[in-house]
């Protein structure tokens, strides 16, 4: 993340079935990392779909009302973050960052398409982590990244993100119509060797230490970290 001297607002939003304290060394790790490099960051937590004490079956229905292959915004889990943020979000000229893992990735980016249509924010970020394909639409492809689980050999192996599409037909020229599985795709895509399954990508400690002692939750904000390099 490059150095500067600014304030940052930063949601990390919940998938299904998540307990309260899920996120608690994702955001010590992501504050102490910011402050470290001159970013004063406000970093709040959400559940758009409830938390673990929810109905599982209600949540998983809300998180495919966000997997609309309709390019239209705000489906169920991105209006409850809107509904949460309108009135918060003031000023147009801060910066946002809206970090989701599994569902709270479709929200996240279904939330910050709604506040971006209607003028409440507009320099933002959106980091989808193990969630499932939510089409994006091709204004916002450049403020959306996409990180997934990996196996030793570079082998998707997170089944959530198996789950929705972004594909769409191209057609250049006058050539035949074709149909292209990254269309509708996050502006970028990358792999993580997170070790254990979709429910691990923030866990910090063993088992979830490779063999160079480096624990999931250290890959994954480093990778974000690296993508966001340049914008913070």
């Amino acid at each position: 993340m490059a150095a500067g001297s600014s304030l940052l607002n930063v949601y990390l939003l919940a998938g299904v079935k998540t307990t309260t304290c899920a996120f608690n060394a994702c955001k010590e790790k992501l504050e102490a990392q910011l402050k470290s490099e001159g970013i004063d960051p406000v970093i709040q937590v959400l559940f758009p779909y409830g938390d673990a004490s929810r109905n599982l079956v209600r949540q998983v229905l809300e998180v495919r009302s966000d997997l609309s292959n309709r390019m239209k915004a705000g489906r169920i889990g991105g209006r409850k973050v809107w509904e949460q943020l309108k009135d918060s979000v003031k000023d147009e000229s801060g910066r946002f960052l809206l970090i989701g893992h599994s569902g709270g990735g479709a929200a996240a980016y279904q939330a910050a398409k709604l506040l971006e249509e209607n003028g409440l924010i507009r320099d933002f970020r959106v980091v989808q982590v193990g969630s499932p394909r939510t089409p994006i639409h091709p204004r916002l492809q450049a403020k959306v990244s996409y990180f997934h689980s990996v196996d030793s050999l570079g082998k998707q192996n997170d089944p959530i993100t198996r789950i929705g599409t972004w594909g769409g037909w191209i057609r250049k020229g006058n050539s035949v119509p074709r149909w292209s599985h990254y269309k509708y795709a996050p502006g970028y895509v990358e792999g993580i060797p997170v070790i254990g399954g979709h429910a691990d990508y923030f866990r910090h400690t063993e088992p979830f230490v490779d063999t160079e002692s480096i624990c999931n939750l250290d890959k994954t904000i480093s990778r974000v970290g690296a993508w966001l390099k340049g914008w913070l």
